[in-house]
């Protein structure tokens, strides 16, 4: 049985609209992807794409397709967690590859496209696809603590961050990184 906060038994509520559920779970991740979106949106125009539109939108954009019935096989919260990085990085790279191309209004506003840009959200079959390929590449490293330290560091988590939580130096998780790297470049190959 799951314990009663658990991001597993939201899952059915939010899908089924419960504002309480979407709450608790807008709560949840709210912050993790503020930084994930942040991270994304590194070297992006001045004055472009906020991280935090970017979350609330991929935020957004989950609990809609999911009361629409869009997510039938989530069924965990690596699952959800998984689909909610796909969503919030393909807003984050839309909004910084429209923001390179988007003309600007008097005082650097964004144009109106602004809004139809972060509504943009994956194909089912396209985020099953990406988040297929995102266990793939985690499962690849054969290591439940490189896993963590992959996960960690996607989420935005800085190196320093990465090595208090473990309790290890900034360089042994440096080295870890490399390690993540050159395995899933060897992955890459395949």
């Amino acid at each position: 049985m799951q314990p009663q906060g658990s991001v597993t038994c939201l899952l059915a509520p939010v899908q089924a609209g419960d504002p309480a559920a979407t709450q608790r779970l807008w709560e949840r991740y709210f912050e993790r992807l503020v930084g994930l979106a942040r991270k994304k949106l590194r070297g992006a125009a001045p004055g472009g794409g906020d991280a935090q539109d970017v979350a609330l939108s991929a935020l957004a954009s989950f609990c809609r397709n999911a009361e629409r019935g869009r997510f039938p096989q989530l069924a965990d919260r690596d699952g959800l967690w998984r689909l909610l990085v796909v969503i919030t990085a393909r807003k984050a790279a839309h909004l910084v590859r429209d923001e390179r191309h988007e003309p600007r209004a008097p005082g650097g506003e964004a144009g109106p496209d602004l809004e139809r840009l972060l509504s943009r959200e994956p194909t089912p079959a396209v985020a099953a696809r990406m988040a297929e390929d995102y266990r793939r590449l985690l499962d690849s490293l054969g290591d439940r603590e490189l896993e963590s330290v992959a996960v960690w560091r996607m989420e935005g988590r800085t190196v320093e961050e990465i090595a208090a939580r473990l309790g290890y130096v900034t360089r042994s998780i440096k080295r870890k990184l490399r390690t993540i790297r050159a395995v899933w470049e060897q992955e890459g190959t395949r």
